[in-house]
């Protein structure tokens, strides 16, 4: 009888396991890092999971949205406000715009999560938005700090403070050592975005 329990009590305790989802962290200079968050989001979907990928500081055609937009099971939000197409570009107007967008899809992202419809969560780009000052912080912080249990989250961009790094239960740095864009070779449609 003992050992019967025992299995029991094993089988149980794996289940809650395999159940509850880890914070992931991709960062860096080095390129893959949204490739490699939206790589687990074809895992998840193929293994019948949902998945929100929110997409902050990009509103630019790639080539993965028109594949994403294909598979069932994958919602994407994104956007930002019309202008420079990199932040420091930006006016404050356009900042504080791209601001609301940002934080309205956070809260569309939560509240799928909130509704059945969200096993994985995906914030590409979001440490950047932190850092720059176009997302709101408490809203971002009480995700992390009330994450759902059963959640997987995960999260890209440049130079993560120190208790972000802390959250996280995955931590990967991709550092560039090379790359074309030094040498003058603009971005490319297929491999780049």
């Amino acid at each position: 009888m003992r050992q019967a329990q025992y299995l029991w009590w094993h089988r149980q305790r794996r289940r809650r396991v395999l159940a509850k989802g880890l914070v992931h962290l991709y960062f860096g200079d080095g390129k893959g890092k949204t490739t490699a968050a939206l790589g687990l989001a074809l895992r998840a979907c193929g293994c019948g999971k949902s998945v929100v990928i929110v997409q902050f500081l990009k509103d630019w055609k790639c080539g993965e949205l028109d594949s994403l937009a294909l598979i069932p099971g994958i919602t994407v939000l994104r956007g930002k406000a019309q202008g420079g197409v990199f932040i420091h570009e930006m006016s404050d107007e356009e900042k504080l715009a791209t601001k609301c967008i940002h934080d309205d899809n956070l809260k569309k992202a939560i509240e799928m999560q909130k509704s059945g419809q969200c096993d994985m969560m995906i914030l590409d780009e979001v440490v950047d938005a932190y850092n720059l000052g176009v997302l709101d912080a408490g809203l971002f912080n009480g995700l992390l700090d009330n994450k759902p249990e059963s959640l997987e989250l995960v999260m890209t961009g440049h130079g993560p403070e120190a208790s972000l790094l802390e959250r996280a239960d995955y931590v990967t740095e991709l550092v560039k050592r090379k790359h074309p864009f030094d040498n003058g070779v603009a971005a490319r449609r297929g491999v780049e975005f």
